[in-house]
């Protein structure tokens, strides 16, 4: 579950590496999201001479989480860090590579760029 004040790591080469939540799109008064969510967050850590710098505010799409997310067939996932992935208005994703597994969730809303992009979808 992640809410705002929460940080996450960046599984893409967009520049940055550090994001805190902002906001999680959605109801007015959402207050927490999963995988496959798009939240608002700005930029806390950032590699030099990249396109994002620090304090930019950006749209990310949450790819994994620490809190487990159960799935139809009984499952449950989970992952080591919460992770998130930025995109562009449209829900495009910035950077060009994903690092990392993604969950399978992310399917559902319409992120096959990103699943693309990954090397492995779990």
């Amino acid at each position: 579950m992640i809410q705002p004040q929460t940080h996450l790591n960046v599984a893409d080469n967009s520049g940055a590496r550090k994001l805190m939540c902002i906001r999680i799109l959605g109801a007015s008064n959402r207050k927490y999201g999963n995988i496959g969510d798009i939240i608002i967050a700005v930029t806390k850590e950032a590699v030099f001479n990249m396109p994002l710098k620090k304090s930019e505010v950006v749209r990310a799409v949450i790819v994994r989480t620490c809190k487990e997310v159960r799935r139809d067939n009984g499952m449950t996932i989970r992952f080591d860090d919460n992770v998130a992935a930025t995109t562009n208005q449209e829900g495009n994703p910035k950077g060009t590579r994903v690092f990392g597994p993604v969950a399978r969730e992310s399917r559902g809303y319409n992120f096959t760029k990103i699943i693309l992009l990954a090397p492995e979808v779990l």
